[in-house]
């Protein structure tokens, strides 16, 4: 007996081997592997979720072999999800502000004014700019891509453009809205896994995102003065008019999202920035859309009553607004903060997965080998962008892309003196962007089949998506704004652990 008591304590103390240490992850990519050729781009729906704390399970066992207690693991299981609470609430608060601010009309207001600029001399152009600016206001490239996207393909065939080359642009916007939207799953996901705030982890994306899309930008116009035009479709200008005669269009909302600016330009914290946004646009939906407010509600007569009854309705659950046009209400349509809790048990999941590996010190060792072949700060952000573009690959989801790469290098980057906004955006630049270029994953299956054009097709088109990496890659081998831990930040830890 005491034999064994002697081995366990000695397996505890030792690191666990690098394929004894991988072993959960490659059941993980098994199974996330798996639900997709069952599921397909369903996964998020709970599947994945279950994956990650079937992995965990097996990453607590092979913990538990090694000589862990079960109250050691489980402490570190609830210590990584507590890491993760002030993004969830936040997730919460995100999916309140995209109800509001739809019922309040700030949403369709944004996408009418992009449409507006469209124009057949500078299509492509424009096609990315339109993108980005609804992805931007919404918070998904996935709606973006569904509703005005395909809209803009059509427009794009009237005029004998190569849908491709349209996809291409589109696609482009969208996630470059996606990614730097304070709405977006991913933008939270991220700088969650990483352990910074949201609006640090966005500031700090646009050293890599705006030279990307600049570059972006620049191709599109050099390919769009090459290419010849014709036709205008009627397609956004159908969905413009569908707008303006479902909502009041008003320049007086955008006072809402200006608001909301002021407020985080004085640092207010995410948080209550985000409550002080979800009240403005409930405030706004009753004094700008009073048809609205009885359609929602389905009271008439008494405005109160109705106005208390769509708004609280817009902050927890569905809305759908109906339109004209049928293909336009997908945009329409907001969860609240019921919308946001599939990620957020993906969170929990992940964190489940993230503590487990930890306390068997699994994560430890698999970056532990990778650290050894790591010279300089470019070198550890080398290896992260690989690794998520590895679980794009073969885990064929964006979110596993950020989650696992994010636990796993986390204390990597403490350790090397970097700030985790830097683990953060590297996570966005690969995991979020390169999901649309596998024709496999969930992102890129999903735009392909939406759009009616290949992934293969449309790859080279995506120039937002592939060039981000490559910059993200340049800016970190010159050593270009990587923020690192200053000593003034390392004193108070080290004066609180004295204490």
């Amino acid at each position: 007996m005491s034999q064994i008591l002697m081995e366990n304590t000695k397996k505890a103390t030792t690191s666990p081997s690098l394929f004894g240490a991988f072993i959960p992850i490659i059941v993980l990519i098994g199974l996330l592997i798996l639900n997709v050729s069952i599921w397909g781009d369903a996964t998020l729906d709970g599947s994945n979720q279950t994956a990650l704390i079937f992995a965990g399970g097996v990453a607590a066992v092979i913990a538990l072999w090694r000589g862990k207690k079960w109250s050691v693991i489980q402490k570190k299981i609830v210590k990584t999800i507590g890491k993760s609470m002030s993004s969830i609430l936040i997730l919460l608060m995100i999916g309140a502000l995209s109800g509001t601010w739809l019922l309040s009309g700030v949403i369709p207001l944004l996408v009418y004014y992009g449409l507006e600029i469209l124009h057949p001399s500078y299509f492509l152009t424009a096609a990315l700019i339109v993108s980005a600016l609804v992805s931007l206001a919404t918070g998904s490239s996935w709606s973006t891509i569904a509703t005005v996207g395909v809209a803009l393909i059509g427009v794009g065939n009237t005029m004998g453009i190569d849908p491709a080359i349209s996809a291409g642009a589109i696609i482009s916007g969208a996630y470059f809205g996606d990614k730097l939207s304070p709405l977006s799953d991913t933008t939270n996901l991220a700088p969650a896994m990483a352990g910074t705030d949201l609006y640090t982890h966005i500031r700090y994306m646009l050293y890599t995102t705006i030279p990307s899309f600049g570059i972006a930008l620049i191709a599109f116009l050099i390919i769009g003065f090459n290419i010849e035009t014709h036709n205008v479709g009627a397609d956004t200008e159908t969905v413009r008019q569908a707008i303006a005669g479902t909502f009041n269009i008003t320049p007086w909302l955008l006072a809402v999202p200006a608001f909301l600016i002021f407020v985080i330009v004085r640092k207010v914290a995410p948080l209550p920035s985000m409550l002080l946004g979800v009240l403005a646009g409930g405030v706004f939906a009753v004094i700008f859309q009073p048809q609205l407010i009885e359609q929602v509600s389905g009271i008439s007569g008494n405005y109160a009553e109705a106005s208390y009854k769509a708004v609280i309705q817009a902050v927890y659950g569905e809305i759908q607004i109906t339109t004209p046009v049928s293909e336009v209400n997908d945009l329409f349509v907001t969860r609240g903060m019921s919308g946001m809790l599939l990620t957020i048990w993906l969170i929990l999941s992940a964190m489940i997965f993230g503590g487990a590996m930890e306390s068997g010190g699994m994560l430890e060792r698999i970056t532990g080998a990778i650290i050894k072949r790591v010279k300089r700060s470019g070198s550890l952000i080398a290896s992260t962008l690989a690794t998520s573009i590895f679980f794009n690959f073969t885990a064929s989801d964006q979110y596993i892309a950020i989650v696992v790469p994010g636990r796993m290098f986390q204390k990597a980057y403490k350790d090397n003196g970097l700030k985790p906004e830097v683990l953060s955006r590297t996570l966005e630049d690969s995991g979020t962007l390169t999901s649309v270029l596998v024709p496999w994953n969930t992102c890129g299956a999903t735009q392909a089949r939406v759009l009616g054009v290949a992934t293969g097709d449309y790859f080279v088109y995506a120039i937002f998506n592939w060039v981000n990496p490559i910059i993200s890659l340049l800016i970190a081998y010159l050593n270009i704004k990587i923020r690192r831990i200053t000593d003034f930040e390392k004193t108070p830890d080290i004066t609180q652990k004295s204490e």
